[in-house]
């Protein structure tokens, strides 16, 4: 019987799901963040990596629940709160090609973070720097450019493919808007 080894590649394209909370309890759980569309899709990639210093680690989950509106984890080996609190604040990132193919107009929300975005009129807003999720639909957070002409320092704008977003161009970096500069 040979022991089989998981080798797990650090990721060539790393992509981050969530982060890892505080210590939860004594036995090494630890509250989970997760940014996927759906919390719980976030133990449907693996193997996981967190950073430590400049070396990737593969971390294997053991379990997972929810706690009230938390989830919380249990990795392989972590077995009380002071080992758990080594993993506070780290990102839990799975490399890209884990990811499911996207279908036509949905995109992650890294793929948009760092894109100009400009009105149909060639306005330019300023550049995604984070997304929010409301009840209804995704809003980009659009930090305009430092001589915005209306003065605006930050936009947020629904992303409602379609209606508002007419274009996403990934190869140029550039989203293109139906919407007032002046918001």
């Amino acid at each position: 019987m040979s022991k089989q080894h998981s080798t797990a590649q650090p990721p060539v394209n790393p992509i981050v799901l969530g982060k890892m909370g505080s210590a939860y309890g004594i036995r090494g759980w630890l509250r989970v963040f997760s940014s996927t569309e759906d919390a719980e899709s976030i133990f449907d990639y693996q193997p996981w990596f967190i950073q430590k210093g400049s070396q990737w680690q593969p971390v294997e989950l053991e379990s997972w629940r929810y706690h009230n509106q938390d989830l919380i984890i249990k990795l392989k080996g972590v077995d009380d709160r002071d080992m758990a609190n080594q993993f506070t604040n780290n990102e839990i990132m799975v490399d890209a090609s884990c990811l499911p193919e996207l279908e036509d107009g949905d995109y992650y929300w890294k793929d948009l973070m760092g894109c100009q975005v400009v009105t149909q009129q060639g306005y330019n807003l300023g550049k995604v720097t984070d997304m929010m999720e409301t009840g209804s639909n995704d809003v980009l957070v659009i930090k305009a450019n430092l001589k915005d002409a209306f003065g605006i320092k930050e936009r947020l704008v629904p992303f409602l493919d379609g209606q508002v977003i007419k274009k996403v161009d990934l190869a140029t970096r550039t989203i293109e808007v139906d919407w007032d500069p002046g918001f």
